[in-house]
């Protein structure tokens, strides 16, 4: 038994060395402020409620160091960007970011985002009614 779990322990402590790429970019070239007004209400929520999963500027909490976790948080966030990256927002086609808006407009509607799971953490990322009729607004308006 005592063998097994000092396999165990070294597992663990081996696994901390595999360390994901973290989400940071200083780079803000093609964020989506750089075309499209984003006023500072809806910058708030954006920031509180989207930017950790969806731009190139992730706020990592100390529990993100921790692996297995730190595999999941990356995962989830590189899903995030695949969907939207509103730091990569003049990157993407007309086409796209037409998609984009209405998928926005579609989660925003039925209040999907933020995540169920992301929320559980980030209590702050609560989105308000009003905050979603605030960002459904804006998304209609550069639509």
């Amino acid at each position: 038994m005592k063998k097994i779990l000092l396999a165990i322990l070294a597992v663990v402590v081996l696994i901390q060395f595999i360390r994901p790429e973290k989400n940071n970019s200083q780079n803000y070239s093609n964020d989506i402020s750089k075309v499209v007004d984003v006023p500072t209400e809806v910058q708030e929520i954006l920031k509180t409620s989207c930017n950790d999963c969806h731009s190139n500027n992730t706020v990592y909490p100390w529990y993100s160091e921790i692996a297995p976790i730190s595999w999941y948080l990356a995962s989830h966030v590189k899903e995030g960007k695949e969907h939207l990256n509103f730091s990569e927002w003049t990157a993407y086609n007309e086409n796209q970011k037409s998609h984009i808006l209405k998928d926005i407009e579609e989660e925003l509607e039925e209040q999907k985002m933020p995540l169920k799971s992301y929320l559980i953490i980030h209590k702050d990322a609560k989105m308000t009614k009003e905050q979603y009729n605030t960002l459904l607004n804006w998304v209609k308006a550069i639509k």
